[in-house]
């Protein structure tokens, strides 16, 4: 039986829909929602990184939500951990798409722990919880092709470095990445401490939305990374087996956070819309921003059940990034029809629409983007070599 028709046909597999929303981190993540809707206004407008939802994020025990409890964590799925995101979102698009980065960076090695019985990853996974450490992601500059520039020495390698969209930077202590090693094609992946007096963060992210994510640059000088401390390493500018872990396990993870900012987008609107007298104009845009949020869910469920699969290959990827593009695709509609059933007093900032509408946009530009994304589908249905579409 092929994947897609697996997909089609799996049942009693934990989706967005069906997942127990009682579950701890779901009710921790509704708890802390009015905390973190009240401020989120003032993050936006000053630019400024959620720096106080963190706090809060701690508190709550929600760093290590996705840690084994044999580890010292709350043992989250990702299904409860894609729920507990769309929580936060609802309240701060901003803190959740940070902390998403966080996330998907303990719910990878989760399951390679579980799945591949990598014990070298337990260590990192007890410190997550113990610890309460944050671990950053530098996204789509870290991306299949590698960047930054690693240089042999004596016992290991010399790393200088500038990582793009850090999401939470200001608030994390160790840099999950990875540099290619001067002279060849090969790239290193390696745990960069944020403490080191060789990195340091670079205020760059002045952007259209997500402001509050504190997404900035991190520039690493001439920072030693031991031998012992490279995680693995790969060819640059193509797929490795790890790097299907990753895109299976985080996207469905990442985009749980634009499905929120949709659903607080649809609820805006409606709130808003329903002050009037309903017209047949109003009415079928509503309609239509209804059906586009269903097909968002629908997409992100797909998602969660390629996840469910436990079999990352070039096949989930295809299938989870299929599902990441048709999110987008709804999700930004969804806003979009939100924002004009909201009519002119959507366009107020104190209404929260139009945050919504900006901070939607950046669904666009997480990999894979429409056009590789398109190649890849394409590839795979013609059967031709997938390896170098990134």
């Amino acid at each position: 039986m092929s994947l897609h028709a697996t997909l089609s046909t799996s049942a009693g597999s934990p989706t967005v829909d069906t997942v127990n929303e009682a579950s701890d981190v779901v009710a921790i993540a509704q708890g802390l929602a009015p905390k973190l809707a009240a401020r989120t206004a003032e993050f936006d407008e000053n630019d400024r990184f959620v720096a106080e939802n963190y706090v809060l994020l701690k508190e709550a025990g929600l760093v290590e939500a996705g840690v084994p409890r044999e580890l010292g964590g709350k043992g989250a799925g990702i299904p409860e951990l894609a729920n507990m995101l769309r929580m936060l979102a609802q309240a701060c698009g901003s803190t959740a798409l940070a902390f998403s980065m966080h996330t998907h960076q303990v719910a990878i090695p989760v399951w390679r722990w579980r799945h591949q019985k990598i014990a070298a990853i337990e260590p990192l996974l007890r410190r997550v919880a113990a610890e309460r450490l944050i671990l950053l992601s530098s996204g789509g500059s870290d991306w299949i092709g590698g960047s930054g520039r690693a240089t042999k020495v004596d016992g290991g390698y010399r790393i200088s470095a500038r990582k793009g969209f850090t999401s939470g930077a200001e608030a994390g202590d160790l840099l999950m990445t990875g540099a290619v090693v001067e002279g060849t094609n090969t790239v290193i992946h390696f745990a960069a401490p944020m403490k080191a007096p060789e990195v340091r963060v670079e205020q760059t992210w002045k952007v259209l939305g997500m402001r509050g994510t504190g997404s900035n640059d991190v520039v690493i000088d001439n920072l030693f990374i031991p031998e012992a401390g490279v995680a693995f390493s790969r060819s640059a500018g193509e797929w490795h087996p790890v790097f299907q872990i990753i895109a299976t396990i985080a996207f469905p993870l990442i985009y749980a956070v634009y499905l929120g900012v949709a659903e607080r987008a649809r609820d805006l609107a409606v709130d808003l819309a329903k002050r009037k007298a309903p017209t047949p104009h109003s009415l079928d845009l509503a309609g239509r921003m209804e059906t586009s949020l269903r097909a968002a869910r629908l997409a992100h469920r797909w998602m969660l059940e390629t996840v469910d699969l436990n079999a990352p290959s070039a096949d989930t990827v295809n299938e989870v990034m299929i599902g990441r593009s048709l999110v987008a695709d709804h999700a930004i509609r969804t806003v979009e029809l939100a924002l004009e059933l909201g009519g002119g007093m959507g366009f107020y900032r104190r209404n929260g629409l139009e945050r919504c509408f900006r901070d939607i946009q950046a669904a666009r530009f997480h990999p894979l983007q429409t056009g590789p994304q398109a190649q890849y589908a394409g590839a795979m249905a013609l059967g031709h070599p997938v390896a170098t579409i990134f």
